[in-house]
């Protein structure tokens, strides 16, 4: 889960491997090793990873299906603008 996850968020922000590992400050091969499943990050790591997503570390490991948002230092206009947003999209896709 933690694989898919990592090259999940890591696409969806158009992110390469070199491009995350540069952030993390690790090895290309690092990243490569955590998508393959060949090796688990760090905890050190899952909470940098969390981070770099804006995502929590029950997200990161799948003990949590809600991919949320950090909103936090955002002027509340931003904020509000943002869940109309989502809204509008859950509309359109005939989500929730």
């Amino acid at each position: 889960m933690l694989n898919q996850r990592i090259r999940q968020l890591r696409q969806a922000r158009s992110m390469s491997q070199v491009d995350l590992a540069k952030r993390l400050n690790v090895t290309k091969q690092s990243v490569s090793n955590w998508e393959n499943d060949n090796i688990q990050p760090s905890i050190e790591m899952l909470v940098k990873l969390s981070a770099v997503f804006s995502v929590s570390t029950d997200y990161l490991l799948g003990l949590d299906s809600s991919e949320h948002l950090d909103v936090s230092g955002l002027p509340e206009e931003v904020v509000v603008h943002l869940r109309l947003l989502v809204e509008d999209l859950h509309t359109q896709s005939g989500g929730v």
